[in-house]
């Protein structure tokens, strides 16, 4: 099956101030701020929805294609995605503009003062995503990118007759009521957060037997408890992997997606899919950044046993990857 992966490309530019915000405002003076404070670190991500996906599902061993709009800066980060595995045909160069970047200065409290440039990202609606689809084999997941671009793919997907996930992640919050609900509509799984999921609820006005009227099955991420799969037929508790250490939840739950892709195009049972999905994001919680990673998929299998015992149907997908 072919794996297309849209949504968003982004470096994250992190910075940390050694003090606090609050003791440089003027209550008297907050309606003419002009102000700038000396950072003390300054740290460049790479990172994105899309591309933190694409680029565990090659460690993974899965070669996905990553659609999205990329800046005249993503020459180096297409060279090394290329390199882990990811196809980056679907990347759409804009040259007159800059990668979507994520502004980030937070203080000693853990507030943060943060800006984010869309850049080349609110080009992602020109894409014309039906041309990269195979509707007989094709898996795409719509996850959070331009709003218009999103609900542009899911409506692509339906018309192509191709499988699809709608996975609104953050631009929950900017998506209109109509938009989350057509995003949704047709989709073979939507993915939430336990918070998203309460606001989808809350802007459409929709029950939760009204989402699988939508979706053929919800998945709720819920954090350090795992996540849930609910489906027509009952819901299914996913438990989470303890991680040996937490370094940064940054890209944790895209590791969670790529997890479950690899599992559903495999035709796993929803139960080993959603474990996949748990241990994948452990690795990223594990790691400093959310492409920082590595690991093999015969090491992940292991891990996998080790957490959830010994499952065969995994078995044989290592003895497949090494032979291919």
């Amino acid at each position: 099956m072919k794996l297309i992966v849209t949504g968003s490309i982004a470096f994250d530019y992190l910075m940390s101030f050694p003090g606090k915000f609050s003791d440089h405002f003027l209550p008297d003076k907050l309606d003419s701020i002009s102000i700038s404070f000396l950072v003390e670190s300054l740290i460049k991500r790479r990172g994105g929805c899309a591309a933190n996906i694409a680029y565990n599902l090659a460690l993974l061993g899965e070669r996905a294609l990553l659609v999205g709009c990329a800046g005249q800066d993503f020459s180096d980060y297409k060279i090394d995605l290329q390199k882990i595995g990811v196809d980056t045909s679907g990347v759409v160069e804009i040259k007159d503009e800059y990668t979507a970047s994520f502004f980030g200065n937070s203080d000693i409290e853990g507030n943060q003062i943060c800006s984010f440039y869309s850049g080349a990202m609110r080009h992602a609606g020109e894409i014309e995503l039906k041309k990269y689809i195979d509707s007989s084999d094709s898996l795409v997941i719509i996850s959070p990118n331009d709003p218009d671009a999103m609900i542009s793919y899911s409506d692509q997907c339906k018309n192509s007759g191709c499988q699809f996930i709608f996975d609104p992640g953050q631009q929950t919050l900017i998506l209109t009521p109509d938009q989350l609900k057509k995003g949704a509509d047709g989709a073979k799984i939507l993915i939430l957060n336990d918070y998203e999921l309460s606001l989808f609820k809350k802007k459409t006005k929709i029950t939760d037997e009204d989402l699988l009227s939508l979706s053929e099955i919800v998945i709720v991420t819920l954090g350090e408890k795992g996540a849930e799969i609910r489906t027509n037929r009952g819901n299914l508790s996913v438990p989470p992997v303890k991680p040996e250490k937490i370094l940064d939840p940054t890209g944790v739950g895209d590791g969670f997606r790529a997890g479950l892709l690899k599992g559903i195009v495999h035709n796993l049972p929803l139960e080993i899919v959603g474990r996949m999905g748990t241990l994948a994001a452990t690795y990223v919680l594990e790691a400093d950044g959310p492409q920082s990673h590595s690991y093999t998929f015969k090491e992940f299998v292991e891990r996998y046993c080790d957490a959830f015992g010994e499952t065969e149907k995994l078995r044989r997908l290592v003895e497949k990857n090494e032979d291919s």
